[in-house]
């Protein structure tokens, strides 16, 4: 009879992917995507992309598992202070990009993306599209709120609200002038139609 194997020196195989939890999967697909992921002191994953420190935090356990992508940034001390101004830039935020969702918490800018997560899913695709969409909210929040805050600012003076946004244009070369918040939109009758400037 041959010597008893220690189950300790016994090779550690990874789960195959049909196995392995969320966090393990959206782990590989962070480490595939070259972004070093870690976790963090609450399970999070943290990670960084284009220099912006990023987190994914793994849902699971319900009929679903979700993963959600997010981050925080300190408003600079550039953008508007009114909080009715920022809150707006969030508002045109989640009505206008799919998927993310925008919030003022403490001061902070918060932008996340939810997205459902098949149980064998690579999640690396999707991974990829919160990451880029969060990434480019970002950008748009800084920019509406300074702009469109200008725009209020004009009209408030009695001006026209005829703002265009500095060094953004169409092939054209034409300026984009900036328009209202989302939430101050066309209005819409009740059968969709757009409404021409009467009343609904």
């Amino acid at each position: 009879m041959g010597p008893m194997t220690d189950p300790t020196s016994l090779p550690n195989f990874p789960p195959p992917p049909e196995e392995s939890p969320l966090r393990g999967r959206v782990l590989d697909a962070l480490q595939d995507l070259q972004l070093q992921p870690d976790l963090d002191a609450e399970g999070d994953i943290k990670f960084t992309a284009q220099e912006q420190q990023l987190f994914v935090r793994s849902l699971t356990g319900g009929q679903v598992d979700i993963m959600r992508v997010y981050g925080q940034w300190q408003i600079a001390d550039s953008v508007p202070t009114d909080l009715l101004t920022r809150l707006n830039g969030c508002n045109d935020i989640t009505l206008g990009v799919n998927l993310v969702k925008a919030g003022i918490a403490s001061g902070n800018l918060v932008l996340s993306v939810e997205q459902v997560i098949a149980p064998k899913e690579n999640p690396k695709a999707k991974v990829q599209i919160a990451v880029s969409m969060i990434l480019q909210a970002v950008a748009l929040w800084h920019r509406n709120v300074t702009a469109k805050a200008k725009r209020e600012a004009d009209i408030a003076a009695g001006g026209t609200g005829d703002v265009v946004v500095e060094g953004k244009g169409d092939a054209s070369g034409e300026q984009q002038k900036v328009g209202p918040w989302l939430s101050e939109g066309t209005r819409r009758k009740q059968g969709g139609t757009p409404d021409a400037g009467g009343e609904a």
